[in-house]
């Protein structure tokens, strides 16, 4: 396809930093995996004040802004888009989103702007100890977005059910998982497991929406009936020490490890029985697209509807009936006792999240939003 303008057009990704998690690994992905050939790419770190030890492909240039927070990157932010003077900006977490949104009157009149909303609104409104004029601020600034971009058919149902924006303003876009990579990683490399299992891995922050709490809770339970089942927990957040309080008043200290954050959570993926996803709300995690990449048995609470829509009625994954403890062990239970040891699942619907076909709905978006402005 040829350029839709004299020269390639130039996109600007923002994200926080990429010490983060999911979103932020869409995005390098993103950045790191689109036509430099095709567009000129820009990956802005708004809170990093280092360029990043990943080494990216040479046709993307970094642009770490340093702000000590978000809500404080707003002059920087401004200062580089007004001298970039990209054709497309795209935002990729709900509090940059925000500021990226009042800022938009400000920017270049060829900018277009989308946003990537990476969790159910819904349920962060919910659950979410945000303060109370969140709400407010995604009534009144998402509809200014020339896209949302949603992670799963369930994400953009409820976010067009509570702002009333139109469809063909919200697209779903699958997150790119380089799976022939984790594939590649597992051949021949050793379990970092000790004991006689099974072993179950969590990956995420360790923050309450992640429901580490009630993975705790539900291990003790299980324990009762099969009391060498152990745990890797991969995160690190505000609810450590919490966390790791609870598992002393639980007893079972030596059960559980946190291994803190780490790059490659499949360095874990040998050994292990399961994954464990005991989210009380989720977006479309990246950590359960990887263990299924890894062919990993999956056990999940119905974190949100995209997570449902996913795994329901799927070979190698136990869906939890409800967001509980006692529903997380009734259904570890049911999954410990019918997988084989090693046992691994191909997970089809990985399908959609392949590196090479996710990367061709990004740019196909990109390309549309793009000729929008030219006509």
């Amino acid at each position: 396809m040829e350029n839709l303008f004299n020269q390639r057009p130039r996109v600007l990704l923002l994200i926080p930093h990429l010490d983060g998690g999911g979103a932020e690994k869409v995005f390098a992905a993103v950045a790191a995996g689109l036509s430099a050939e095709k567009f000129d790419l820009h990956l802005v770190l708004v809170t990093q004040s280092a360029p990043p030890a990943a080494v990216f492909p040479p046709g993307l240039t970094l642009h770490p802004l340093g702000a000590r927070r978000v809500r404080f990157a707003g002059p920087r932010l401004l200062r580089l888009i007004r001298a970039q003077r990209p054709q497309l900006i795209v935002s990729g977490m709900f509090h940059l989103n925000f500021l990226v949104l009042i800022l938009q009157p400000l920017f270049p009149a060829s900018a277009r702007v989308l946003i990537r909303q990476n969790g159910t609104v819904s349920a962060s409104l919910a659950v979410d100890r945000l303060p109370f004029w969140t709400r407010r601020l995604y009534h009144f600034l998402y509809p200014r977005a020339g896209r949302i971009i949603c992670q799963s058919p369930a994400m953009a149902r409820d976010l067009a059910g509570m702002l009333t924006i139109p469809e063909s303003r919200l697209c779903v876009l699958p997150n790119p998982v380089d799976v022939d990579a984790i594939q590649a990683s597992l051949a021949g490399a050793p379990s970092l497991w000790n004991g006689p299992g099974p072993h179950l891995l969590a990956v995420g922050r360790l923050s309450r929406e992640k429901g580490f709490d009630l993975l705790l809770r539900g291990l003790a339970a299980v324990r009762e009936q099969m009391p060498t089942v152990d745990l890797v927990i991969a995160g690190a957040g505000p609810e450590e020490a919490n966390l790791k309080a609870m598992c002393r008043d639980l007893g079972l200290e030596s059960a559980v490890r946190f291994v803190g954050q780490i790059g490659q959570p499949c360095k874990f993926f040998p050994g292990a029985a399961a994954f464990v996803l005991s989210s009380r709300h989720e977006g479309m995690p990246n950590a359960l697209l990887e263990a299924a990449a890894g062919g990993l048995p999956i056990v999940a609470l119905p974190a949100c509807g995209g997570v449902g829509e996913l795994l329901r009625g799927q070979p190698g994954a136990w869906l939890a009936s409800e967001i509980s403890a006692a529903a997380l062990s009734q259904s570890l239970l049911e999954a410990l006792g019918s997988i084989r040891p090693g046992e691994r699942f191909p997970h089809p619907f990985l399908d959609a999240f392949r590196i090479d076909r996710a990367l061709r709905d990004w740019e196909n978006l990109f390309d549309a939003v793009l000729m929008e402005r030219k006509l």
